[in-house]
């Protein structure tokens, strides 16, 4: 690689360099190989880092701006819409049970009204022999 006193130029002879496509092409291989570095191109060189990073996107094959991929699982928008809809549904089903429960409840009013029969179950008698506790049970011998 030349040594930058070899380039030492004026700015107005700077201005009127021209670097052919070879070379251009050669110096970005040999920064994709890791050989060298674009700060150091530019130093010895005397070229400015932004044109040595457009002949990187002009001559690279890996090294391209402007092209943003964007990667996501599922788009969060579609993912937020579906589960949106499973709540809607979800009320639904929930709406129609409560309403079920709603008018089972009185229709046994109802009918105990008609028959002056208390329909509903007590939960409060005790519990049957084969149920309770399962220390009470094994001691039994």
């Amino acid at each position: 690689m030349a040594t930058r006193e070899e380039f030492q130029l004026s700015t107005a002879e700077r201005r009127k360099r021209i670097f052919s496509k070879e070379f251009k092409r050669q110096k970005v291989r040999e920064i994709e190989r890791k050989i060298t570095t674009i700060a150091e191109v530019s130093k010895a060189y005397q070229v400015r880092d932004n044109n040595v990073r457009k002949w990187m996107i002009l001559y690279s094959s890996t090294y391209k701006k402007g092209v943003r991929l964007v990667v996501e699982m599922e788009s969060e928008t579609k993912k937020l819409i579906a589960l949106q809809a499973k709540i809607a549904e979800l009320e639904r089903i929930v709406g129609q049970k409560q309403l079920t429960i709603d008018f089972q409840a009185k229709m046994i009013e109802l009918a105990e009204q008609s028959f002056g029969i208390d329909i509903k179950k007590k939960f409060e008698t005790k519990l049957s022999s084969t149920s309770g506790n399962i220390e009470n049970s094994s001691a039994v011998v």
